[in-house]
């Protein structure tokens, strides 16, 4: 019995020691809770009292006056600036290069020759039909007079007049050829590249001179289907070139009505003048304008909107040294900036730094 008895009491003992070290465990987590919650509140304090100003008498904040101005939105598409006159041009006949008339930099004119390959075999055949075409005009000369003194008959003049035809095309057909063995620009312009060399053998559809008309550029662009009803021809576009470090304001010249079925999509191009230096196929970005206020309205940055519990838009102007909460109907939103339809009026003063931590009522200092 008494063995019981010291078993059932050093249970006991075991058991309450160890209610006792869980009841320890537990109050320590609950102190490491009460310290992480005194870290954060102090965290919370300084930040609030990095809002206050030094005498503590309201929340530190700047404002600005609100002016009505005119709000355009744009869409941003990414183009590139292209040639409308820019042409690779080659031979119209296969042969020897033997000579090149420009280098890179030339300014052409339309017609010029730019190069020649070998016609060494057409001047030697047009050298003998001439020879017969000139012994074939003096017997058709001769007998055209015979003809007309009665001498002679009619079928042995029509036989040389046929004669003396034959010749002139035969020979205007070698002037052609020898032309095609001629490199000749077909715009005004410059010399872009010249890709041919001397003794080199050129064949047609072979890219032998690149010519650009450099007054004449565009910026071609492809834009998402969705904006096919936004963009019209006339809108203005400002055109930006990154690698430049350039802009210019421009306007739409064209704008597609087909729809690529492949990348659901449509083209765009505006005309560049030629008062600026760019290059084809340089990377440009463009914002095309899409829609303008028809009078002046009050704008204000959307970081400096609020949404409440009911998802209405809001924001804190300055009445005095008080905060005070404008619900505001929104419009256009464009690069952090959005169109106020209603709300707010001219000469409001809009919270622009401290909206986060003021409140309806509280009382504000501005920040100096």
């Amino acid at each position: 019995m008494k063995k019981k008895l010291l078993v059932s009491s050093l249970a006991l003992i075991m058991i309450a020691c160890h209610s006792g070290t869980d009841k320890k465990t537990e109050l320590e987590n609950l102190k490491k809770q009460e310290s992480d919650l005194k870290s954060k509140i102090t965290a919370l304090e300084a930040l609030l009292n990095e809002k206050k100003d030094s005498t503590g008498s309201g929340v530190t904040v700047s404002a600005v006056s609100l002016k009505p101005e005119i709000f355009k939105n744009y869409i941003d598409v990414q183009g590139r600036v292209d040639a409308e006159e820019n042409i690779a041009v080659s031979t119209e006949m296969p042969g020897t290069i033997t000579k090149i008339n420009v280098k890179v930099g030339d300014q052409v004119s339309k017609g010029d020759v730019l190069a020649e390959t070998d016609a060494r075999v057409i001047n030697q055949s047009i050298a003998d039909l001439q020879v017969n075409a000139d012994l074939t005009n003096q017997i058709c000369e001769k007998q055209k007079n015979l003809w007309e003194q009665k001498i002679g008959t009619e079928v042995q003049y029509l036989q040389c007049k046929t004669n003396k035809e034959s010749m002139e095309k035969k020979m205007a057909g070698l002037l052609q050829q020898l032309n095609m063995t001629k490199i000749i620009s077909p715009i005004s312009g410059t010399v872009d590249a010249v890709d041919i060399k001397l003794g080199q053998l050129a064949a047609p559809g072979m890219q032998a001179i690149r010519v650009i008309n450099f007054s004449n550029l565009k910026v071609k662009a492809d834009v998402a289907e969705s904006y096919a009803s936004k963009i019209k021809k006339g809108a203005e576009v400002i055109v930006r070139f990154p690698d430049a470090n350039d802009s210019v304001i421009a306007k739409v010249n064209f704008v597609s009505r087909s729809i690529s079925s492949t990348s659901r999509s449509f083209s765009v191009e505006v005309l560049l003048d030629d008062k600026k230096e760019f290059h084809p196929n340089m990377v440009a970005k463009l914002n095309i304008n899409d829609y303008q206020s028809p009078q002046p309205v009050i704008v204000v940055p959307v970081k400096a909107i609020q949404k409440d519990e009911n998802n209405a838009s809001f924001v804190y102007v300055a009445e005095g040294n008080t905060a005070k909460r404008r619900i505001v109907a929104l419009g256009k939103q464009y690069h952090g900036i959005a169109e106020i339809t209603s709300g707010l009026k001219e000469g409001d003063l809009l919270i622009t730094a401290g909206y986060d931590v003021v409140n309806e009522g509280d009382a504000i200092v501005y920040k100096k």
